[in-house]
This record gives C-alpha cells, sequence and structure tokens, in this order.
C-alpha cells in the first residue's frame, strides 16, 4: 500500500492486508492427551510456527485491534498518512506522514521523516508503539532504543475499540518523542568520531587474532579475516557514499576518516539493514527493517555514539 490514506480509509486498507483471524486451539499430547496449553493458528494458514504455547486465559487480539492502534496513530499526523502492513507471528504496521513532517539535519539533503512502528505480537508483551525515523540518503528505517519518547507500551487485551480515546491520547506522547529524536539526530552531526577506531571499538568481538591477521597477509584465506574485512570495508563504502549523497566534504585518501556520529550510527545501521546476509525470514525490506532493529551491534553503536 502506497498512496496517501485519510483516517476514514486507513483502517480498511489495514484490514484487508490481515485478511484472517487468530484463534487458540487446544493442544494434545501422546495418544490425544489432554493438556491445559494451547496454540494459535491463523484461520488462512494454520499453526502459527514459533508462538509459545498459551494458557486458556489468553485472548488473542483481532484484526479490528490492529485497526484500532493504527486509527489511534493517525490522528498525530490528522489522519493523511501511508500504511506499510508485515506479517511476522504477529501484526505490523509502519504509518508513513505527507512530507511536511520533514526535518533537515545536514543541509539540504539529508533529511529525516517520522515513522511509527506498530507492532502487535503474540508473545505476551503487548502492543508497542515506536517512532522512528526513514533517512532518505540511505532509505534507512531506524529505531533508536535511547531516545527518550520514542516508545510506548500498551497492555495486551481485546476490545481496543471501546479504548479510542485512550489510544488517541498514549500515541499523542510520540509527538514530542519525535521532536526528541530530532534534537538527537542533530546532536549527533555536531560530534564527530573516527571511523577506524571507532568500528575496531565496535567490532573488537569480531576481529581476528595477530596470528590470524597475519596469516591472511601471507596469502591463506582465512574465513574470520576475510568476513571481518569485509564488514568493515562494506559500511565504510556506506559512509563514502553517503557523504557524497548529501553534499559533505569527501574523506582524503590516507588521512584519518572523521565523520559524525550521525553518519556513523546509520552507516552500521544501514549495514545491517541492507547489506548483511539475509537469513531465512529477513528477505523481505520489512523484515530487514526488523531485524536491524533487534541487531545488538546496532543497539551498540546507538549507546558508543550517544556516550562520545
Amino acid at each position: 500500500m502506497s498512496n496517501v490514506q485519510n483516517i476514514s480509509t486507513v483502517s480498511a486498507s489495514v484490514r484487508s492486508a490481515f485478511d484472517f483471524d487468530v484463534d487458540k486451539f487446544p493442544l494434545f499430547g501422546p495418544d490425544n492427551m489432554k493438556t491445559d496449553q494451547y496454540g494459535l493458528f491463523r484461520s488462512d494458514t494454520g499453526y502459527i510456527e514459533g508462538v509459545k504455547s498459551i494458557s486458556g486465559r489468553y485472548v488473542p487480539h483481532s484484526t479490528d485491534d490492529v485497526c484500532a492502534l493504527v486509527e489511534a496513530a493517525s490522528t498525530m499526523f490528522d489522519g493523511d498518512v501511508t500504511c506499510k502492513t508485515h506479517w511476522n507471528r504477529g501484526h505490523y504496521v509502519s504509518i508513513q506522514p505527507t512530507d511536511e513532517h520533514r526535518r533537515a539535519i545536514h543541509g539540504k539533503n539529508d533529511n529525516i521523516f517520522p515513522r511509527v512502528i506498530i507492532r502487535g505480537g503474540f508473545d505476551g508483551k503487548g502492543f508497542h508503539g515506536t517512532m522512528g525515523y526513514f533517512r532518505d540518503a540511505c532509505s534507512n528505517l531506524a529505531m533508536m532504543r535511547k531516545v527518550a519518547g520514542t516508545c510506548v507500551s500498551i497492555r495486551h487485551t481485546s476490545g481496543l475499540r471501546d479504548r479510542m480515546n485512550f489510544l488517541v491520547d498514549t500515541f499523542g506522547e510520540l509527538s514530542e518523542g519525535w521532536e526528541n529524536l530530532v534534537s538527537v539526530a542533530t546532536a549527533m552531526e555536531s560530534k564527530n568520531v573516527n571511523l577506524d577506531s571507532f568500528l575496531g571499538s565496535l567490532f573488537a568481538d569480531k576481529a581476528p587474532t595477530e596470528a590470524e591477521f597475519q596469516a591472511a597477509d601471507d596469502g591463506d584465506k582465512v574465513r574470520k579475516v576475510t568476513s571481518y574485512n569485509d564488514r568493515i570495508e562494506a559500511i565504510t563504502k556506506r559512509v563514502v557514499g553517503e557523504r557524497a549523497k548529501t553534499g559533505r566534504v569527501a574523506l582524503e585518501k590516507d588521512a584519518p576518516k572523521i565523520v559524525s556520529a550521525w553518519e556513523m550510527f546509520n552507516a552500521v545501521q544501514g549495514y545491517y539493514q541492507h547489506d548483511a546476509q539475509a537469513k531465512k525470514g529477513f528477505k523481505s525490506d520489512f523484515a530487514r527493517i526488523l531485524r536491524s532493529a533487534n541487531e545488538r551491534y546496532v543497539h551498540q553503536a546507538e549507546n558508543l555514539l550517544l556516550a562520545a
């Protein structure tokens, strides 16, 4: 789904994407032995693998509950939004407002736009709404964990449609989160780091030993060295390319690679979103966004750069 929608039609588009129900059914042991555990099943594809068994008290949320969340979040942007949906053992919706909400971080070509990610999983962790950003210079959609006000949690319950006023107020808190996110991005742009030193610290646990480096220098094919160098080279290439796109000065050859903390974070996040080898289940664009959001090196990069 890519066309801008108003609040009266956004719910219908989400309902069309999630045109199935999730129900619980009892699980049986050997010889049809009864248990007190239940499994979750989609009405169209059956058993949902990878979700733990649940008790009889658990009530799975419905597509209508997801729609209520999306409608409430859309009020932050006067209802003029674009929605993208994804299923991964739960419902995910990305809400994109119109471009008037953009913010410039550097010059005219390094801009970010708000994105609200709604997650309705079936893992007992409830619903989450997260304010992230889309950076047009690298097509990254990122979420930062350490920025105040960028995440809200909602108790997992059925009948969210009856709590719309509460939901609207809850998602309204993310508006402040967007301004906080812009302030953090601007502050990171003003701080410089040494690219080589930073990546060396970030991936210290993956660094080959001196003996392994020496073996590679001697012409042996050492997988750990190749993997390490390829990762550093890919992230560095990202920084170089994005500097050109955003009108920054090119890095000088044989000189220290000094870049902003903002560039450095986006290069690491972008590597895991776009470049790192996709494992099973992470082939789609949305799945890669979620993978990078859960990647520990992205979290570590955020922590190190915010503390720099």
